[in-house]
């Protein structure tokens, strides 16, 4: 079963639009649910409404890959505010959700692509190894396509092949 560990949303951005300056100090910040609005974001991020048919309106992040990034570079206290991702989840293979229309919660979002790490990674973790470790496991950018809210919780994820009886 897919567990939502932990839920982001931010008010500014701290990465686009600052390259060779500064980051911005918007601070992610933990929220124990959050409104998906269908083809707008969330609301209160800093992407709702960012721009028509965004495909990063909602960006997930496996609990697993921060957990093995923290280990196998020996990065003391990993945070998942840190990537800049709204849901953090454990038990699911995001990368198999890139093309796929799936449901949590009674939400329905379709995965765009691989939400690819920057530069700006090394500076959030403060350890120039890790975009290039995150490579392949940068999180999942997605659409949403239903209206609802996402809880931290145990929640079941289903895409269209489950759904039709089909495992994936």
């Amino acid at each position: 079963m897919t567990h939502v560990s932990h839920l982001f949303i931010s008010p500014g951005h701290n990465y686009v639009g600052h390259h060779g300056q500064p980051a911005g100090h918007h601070q992610a910040v933990a929220v124990e649910q959050v409104a998906c609005v269908a083809g707008h974001g969330i609301r209160g991020d800093r992407y709702f409404d960012h721009c028509p048919d965004y495909k990063g309106q909602m960006t997930f992040f496996a609990m697993e890959a921060i957990e093995a990034l923290a280990r196998e570079l020996n990065v003391p206290g990993v945070r998942p505010e840190w990537t800049r991702r709204n849901v953090f989840t454990r038990g699911v293979d995001l990368n198999a959700l890139i093309g796929v229309e799936f449901d949590i919660q009674g939400v329905r979002f379709v995965g765009t692509e691989e939400c690819r790490p920057c530069y700006w990674m090394n500076t959030a973790f403060a350890d120039e190894r890790v975009e290039t470790w995150l490579e392949g496991q940068g999180g999942l950018r997605a659409r949403i396509l239903t209206d609802g809210v996402l809880r931290c919780d145990r929640a079941s994820l289903l895409h269209d092949e489950e759904r039709e009886g089909r495992v994936a």
